[in-house]
């Protein structure tokens, strides 16, 4: 692909991702619908989507991503609907959708329905956390779908190798795709682990913050590789490293910390949106090579298609919610009983996305002996129109159907009323650690300095019980809000005043730099103890 139509497809992109924040639609969404219309304008570059781009540079990023957001803790405590869901449905999905289609589509061999099924199992993980945050689902439902969106994938590819060398006749047998999807999954976790203790090591024995957002930037990436080198899964890999990462963060200094979420948030916004306008833009793509079949044939087909893969996902979630509080007395002692509506939710929240595309695109152009691959154009046009079909419809009603369900969202009393109880037992002993630090004499402070430190301290410890408290009668601010705002507006004078003597040549611009940088870390300070 040429430099310019790259350039464009992320600029434009990140336009319309940014716009989307002003409007009620999710973000993904308005992408895939502008990239539809964008792609029947005359002169669009043909954007072909290339899966040995897509999963080995595009994949691993946004899984890296996604897992160390998610918490180690929350997803071992929903292991078993995490599993379920993620291995369970998709070979569930795999053979239920494969068979539809083969008893759907004439001429369309078992084989190759299979890996149909296969491409369309896996709902996005990018798909999937985008739309979560956005909507503000209940903190369980969310857990659970993030888990399963990040191993979902390993289960989906090793399903589709293994319906794949049958459709082309390499002779794949059940025990054999057995063999072959147990090797992968525990080849990728076992490449995670011996990964993860030496890359957190380098990580917290480098001293150059640059140095180690350059190896964060490059773990995913490494682990993804190895693990491929070995014929296991590395999307199990990405996911096991990212986690372990993720739960260690905080022995990793400050300084890595603020610049590596800077860094993946823009890593992950940039490629998100790229994605979603990639996954739009490949209706030209699709059509063209649609061939011998009719639109509205094909049209039918997509249609039923698109309602097996939604109905088969309520088909396996609501006996998988169910079936194991009937048969299990612990699981009943140990959790609350579910209701109907948030296994509804995961239901239909199963939304797919570009994995799907790329795994499609992947299917080889010929089997053995040189014939064509099966129907490998419609393949293509029923994932695609599976892929919009879940994304427009699931993902626009997804919203009203959460108002509508009144499902209970996040209780940011309770865990504001937390946050602060934790910042209080954290000040007391940070107190009582300078007591005796100041009682040596060799960390003799003049008053007013060790008045500063306990000034600070005391803020922050106070800052989250004002969140809790009455608000300004005039303004609508809590004590909190006001204190941030008049914080921010003394630094901004000041930073005023520097810019007017590096005008006025009183300074120069190497000593505004370092001026402004203690600002910014100041007010970055002052805003992140109030929010």
């Amino acid at each position: 692909m040429d430099v310019l139509p790259l350039l464009l497809l992320v600029a434009g992109s990140a336009a319309i991702a940014g716009a989307a924040r002003r409007t009620p639609v999710p973000a993904p969404l308005l992408i895939v619908a502008v990239a539809l219309l964008v792609s029947y304008i005359p002169g669009v570059p043909t954007y072909e989507l290339d899966p040995d781009v897509v999963l080995p540079l595009v994949l691993p990023p946004l899984l890296y991503t996604a897992a160390t957001d998610s918490s180690y803790l929350d997803l071992r405590a929903q292991l078993r609907p995490v599993a379920l869901l993620s291995v369970g449905y998709v070979l569930f999905a795999t053979l239920v959708v494969g068979w539809a289609a083969y008893l759907l589509v004439p001429g369309l061999p078992l084989p190759a329905a299979l890996v149909f099924g296969a491409v369309v199992a896996p709902p996005d993980a990018v798909a999937a956390t985008a739309v979560a945050r956005r909507v503000g689902l209940p903190s369980r439902i969310t857990t659970i779908l993030q888990g399963e969106s990040l191993v979902n994938d390993a289960t989906a590819i090793t399903a589709y190798k293994v319906a794949l060398a049958a459709a082309v006749g390499e002779g794949a047998t059940w025990a054999g795709g057995v063999r072959e999807f147990l090797l992968a999954a525990v080849g990728g976790v076992v490449v995670g682990l011996v990964l993860m203790i030496p890359i957190h090591w380098l990580r917290t024995h480098m001293n150059e913050a640059l140095l180690q957002n350059t190896l964060s930037l490059l773990i995913p990436f490494v682990a993804y590789g190895i693990a491929e080198q070995f014929h296991a899964s590395g999307v199990l890999a990405v996911v096991v490293v990212a986690l372990y990462l993720g739960h260690r963060s905080w022995e990793v200094d400050f300084a890595t910390r603020l610049q590596e979420e800077a860094v993946w948030k823009m890593v992950a916004f940039v490629l998100e949106s790229a994605v979603f306008a990639l996954i739009g833009l490949q209706l030209p793509v699709v059509l063209k090579g649609l061939g011998a079949y009719e639109g509205t044939t094909a049209a039918w087909y997509a249609l039923a298609l698109f309602l097996v893969v939604v109905v088969t996902r309520f088909v396996w979630v609501y006996p998988a919610t169910f079936l194991p509080r009937l048969l299990s007395a612990r699981i009943r002692e140990r959790e609350a009983n579910p209701t109907w509506k948030g296994p509804f939710v995961i239901g239909w929240a199963g939304m797919r996305g570009v994995v799907s595309l790329a795994i499609a695109f992947s299917v080889p152009l010929t089997v053995d002996g040189g014939d064509p691959f099966p129907e490998r154009n419609l393949i293509l046009f029923l994932t695609f129109t599976t892929v919009i079909g879940t994304l427009v419809v699931q993902g626009l009603t997804l919203p009203p159907l959460i108002r509508l369900l009144k499902l209970p969202g996040r209780d940011t009393q309770a865990e504001t009323l937390a946050e602060a109880n934790a910042q209080a037992q954290a000040s007391r002993a940070a107190e009582e650690r300078l007591d005796e630090l100041l009682a040596d004499e060799r960390n003799a402070l003049p008053p007013p300095l060790a008045e500063r430190l306990r000034t600070v301290m005391e803020r922050r410890r106070n800052a989250v019980w004002e969140r809790l408290g009455a608000v300004n009668p005039v303004t609508g601010e809590t004590a909190d809000d006001t204190y941030r705002r008049l914080s921010r507006e003394m630094i901004g004078t000041e930073r005023d005043v520097f810019v007017k003597l590096r005008d006025h040549r009183y300074i120069d611009d190497e000593m505004l730099r370092t001026l402004l940088r203690r600002l910014d870390l100041e007010e970055a300070a002052a805003y992140r103890e109030a929010a």
